[in-house]
C-alpha cells in the first residue's frame, strides 16, 4: 500500500495500538502526525518513524479541548498543505463499578475523553478532509458495547464504545457526497497498556459468573492480539483498496466477542 504524498493524523499515537497505526503509516510512505497528552511518548513515536526513515511530527494537545485540538490541527495542515487520513484513536478505559458505585466525575471522565475527544478529532478534522479533496477517518471503537455486553462494570466504557459506531454509521452518507469515508475498528483482548490504566471495583457486584471455554479467544486458544494486528486492518481501511467501504464495523478480536 503507497501513502507517498499523504498526510495523517494519529490520536493517541505515543503508545499501543496508535502507535502501531502511525509507525504503519509511515512506513507505507504517509506523513504521521501524532497527537496526544503526554510529549514523551510521541517524542519517542516521531523518533522511531524517523529511525525507520519516516516523516513525522508531535502535536501534544487534550483530545477534550477545543482550543488545544484546534491549534493541533491547524499546524499540521499549515505545515503541509493537506490532510488525508485520520486514526481517532485516543480513549480511556477509566473506571468499571456497578452503576450504583460508578461515580458521576468518573462517568464523565470517560465520556470526555473517549466521545467528546472523538467528536472533537472529527470536528477539527472533517474541514481539512474536506478542503484536500477527501479521504478516510477509522474510529478505533471496540468489542465492548458493539458484540460484547459482558464486561462487569464497564457501563460508561460500553456507552461510549456503542456511541463511536453510531457516529461512524451516522456520518458515512454525510461525508460520502465529499469524498470522506469513514469506518470503525472493534479490537477485543490486545497486548497494549490500557488494560493496566484500568480500574475496576466491586467487579463480582456488577459480574455475572460464567464459565468460558478454554481460550476466550478461539483463533489464538485465548492469547491476545498485538496492536499490529489492529494496526494493519487501519492501513487497509485507510488505503485505496477499501475505497468502497464506508460506515464499516471491522472486528479485530479472534471471535472472541462472539463467545460473549
Amino acid at each position: 500500500m503507497d501513502f507517498q504524498g499523504d498526510v495523517a493524523l494519529v490520536t493517541g499515537g505515543g503508545s499501543g495500538i496508535g502507535k502501531a497505526a502511525a509507525l504503519h503509516l509511515a512506513a507505507q510512505g504517509a506523513y504521521v502526525a501524532v497527537l496526544g497528552h503526554t510529549a514523551v511518548e510521541l517524542h519517542a513515536t516521531v523518533a522511531e518513524i524517523e529511525a525507520a526513515g519516516g516523516e513525522s511530527m508531535a502535536l501534544v494537545a487534550d483530545i477534550t479541548d477545543e482550543q488545544q485540538m484546534a491549534k493541533a490541527v491547524s499546524t499540521l495542515f499549515d505545515s503541509k498543505g493537506r490532510l488525508d487520513i485520520v486514526v481517532a484513536n485516543a480513549g480511556i478505559n477509566g473506571i468499571w463499578a456497578p452503576i450504583d458505585d460508578l461515580k458521576p466525575d468518573e462517568w464523565d471522565r470517560t465520556i470526555a475523553v473517549n466521545l467528546r475527544g472523538t467528536y472533537m478529532t472529527l470536528h477539527m478534522t472533517v474541514p481539512y478532509l474536506k478542503t484536500s479533496g477527501g479521504g478516510s477517518i477509522i474510529v478505533i471503537s471496540s468489542i465492548n458495547g458493539t458484540r460484547t455486553f459482558t464486561s462487569p462494570g464497564a457501563t460508561a466504557y460500553s456507552a461510549t464504545k456503542a456511541a463511536q459506531l453510531a457516529i461512524v454509521q451516522q456520518l458515512a452518507p454525510e461525508l460520502g457526497k465529499h469524498n470522506i469515508r469513514i469506518n470503525a475498528v472493534c479490537p477485543g483482548k490486545i497486548d497494549t497498556e490500557i488494560q493496566d490504566n484500568t480500574t475496576m471495583r466491586n467487579s463480582e457486584e456488577a459480574g455475572v459468573s460464567v464459565i468460558w471455554p478454554d481460550g476466550d479467544i478461539p483463533l489464538t486458544a485465548g492469547v491476545a492480539g498485538a496492536s499490529e494486528d489492529v494496526a494493519e486492518v487501519i492501513v487497509f481501511l485507510a488505503s485505496d483498496s477499501a475505497r468502497h467501504v464506508t460506515g464499516t464495523p471491522i472486528w479485530v478480536d479472534g471471535a472472541q466477542s462472539l463467545l460473549r
